[in-house]
């Protein structure tokens, strides 16, 4: 049972990581300032502040959804297999893991042709 609660909080981690971030990106926009450590970094989104703040906004939205909607599933699928040797658990708990891991950068590619929608290739907004 102890590796189960250990895999479950494992399977949690990802989703609650992407709905505070989300929130944190939505509510500052990002980091303040454009930098090459933290935030949404891309070519496109770092051309400048407009961009940065746009990247950030549209990509927090989506992780935050995306957060919520792993959240429920990550702990149905982790209640089907409580009680299960410790080998399916851990299977289970790993492929939640990596899907969950694969969602994390999906929301990349929206974000870049909303970026491309909303601005042209110097950073200027679309009319």
């Amino acid at each position: 049972m102890g590796f189960w609660v250990y895999m479950l909080i494992n399977s949690l981690l990802v989703p609650f990581t992407m709905i505070g971030f989300g929130r944190y990106f939505i509510k500052k926009a990002g980091p303040q300032e454009i930098n090459m450590v933290f935030g949404y970094r891309t070519s496109m989104s770092m051309k400048n502040k407009d961009t940065w703040q746009f990247a950030h906004i549209y990509c927090g939205k989506l992780w935050r959804v995306i957060g919520w909607i792993m959240l429920p599933l990550s702990v149905a699928v982790m209640l089907v297999v409580i009680g299960r040797e410790i080998n399916v658990v851990g299977i289970c708990g790993g492929v939640i893991c990596g899907i969950q891991c694969g969602f994390l950068i999906v929301p990349i590619v929206p974000t870049e042709i909303a970026l491309r929608k909303n601005f042209d290739n110097n950073g200027i907004r679309r009319k």
